[in-house]
């Protein structure tokens, strides 16, 4: 049976909210392509990320429907659990390209890049209440990340995140079912679309999402940008 580690990625200073991750920290023991997409799939984690090579920080991230080149959450949760196992990375590897990790206290940070995301719409909404009020999914077709600002001169913002995906048969799997068919119909917490919206927004943010997570981020003058937040290892 494949070894796996689950996380939390992105709780809030109390430990709430994180968005769950699975770790295979062995990708040798699921090496096909095919294998990792159904193991993902019968996970249901909004990701699940496969380490194939620890010394060069090599990753492969893998949703419940498609893999993704680049993603937050998976690569923040990674770097938490290799520094917890006296193995900390300097940079990961996915194949959109290397992500530098830095340690600051208990926030873990990786940089990517804004072309790294894949397609997904920021939307703004007049207040955190009108987001909060949002149903899940709302209506329409295509990655979501809903926000407002909660203290606008603080950079504080109230996001949730709707993945609205389609599945290979061209179904939409964000179709309120949830459980029932093993869809995401909400994230948690999403490292690439605060990404997405920082490098939108050009200023650093503290983002308040899902049900008590948070992201912080900051823009870099090279076109990046860091994306942190803290780690807890999921309930048994």
């Amino acid at each position: 049976m494949t070894e796996l580690d689950v996380l939390r990625v992105f709780c809030g200073p109390d430990g709430a909210g994180g968005n769950v991750l699975g770790v295979v920290r062995d990708g040798a023991a699921v090496p096909g392509a095919a294998e990792r997409a159904a193991l993902a799939a019968e996970l249901g984690f909004s990701e699940t990320v496969f380490l194939d090579d620890a010394d060069r920080g090599t990753v492969d991230i893998h949703t419940p429907s498609v893999r993704l080149p680049f993603a937050g959450h998976p690569l923040v949760g990674l770097a938490w659990l290799l520094r917890s196992l006296g193995r900390p990375p300097r940079t990961l590897r996915p194949e959109a390209g290397e992500v530098a990790v830095r340690f600051e206290g208990d926030i873990v940070w990786v940089r990517g890049r804004a072309e790294w995301v894949t397609a997904r719409t920021t939307r703004r909404y007049a207040s955190a209440a009108e987001v909060d009020a949002l149903p899940a999914p709302p209506p329409g077709e295509g990655w979501l990340y809903a926000w407002a600002w909660q203290d606008g001169a603080a950079g504080v913002v109230r996001a949730r995140a709707f993945p609205r995906r389609i599945d290979e048969r061209g179904v939409s799997r964000s179709n309120g079912a949830g459980a029932r068919t093993g869809a995401i119909v909400e994230d948690e917490a999403t490292g690439a679309a605060a990404l997405l919206l920082t490098h939108e927004l050009g200023r650093p943010l503290d983002i308040r999402q899902g049900t008590g997570s948070r992201i912080l981020t900051r823009p870099y003058p090279d076109g990046t940008v860091a994306v942190g937040g803290r780690v807890c290892p999921a309930a048994p």
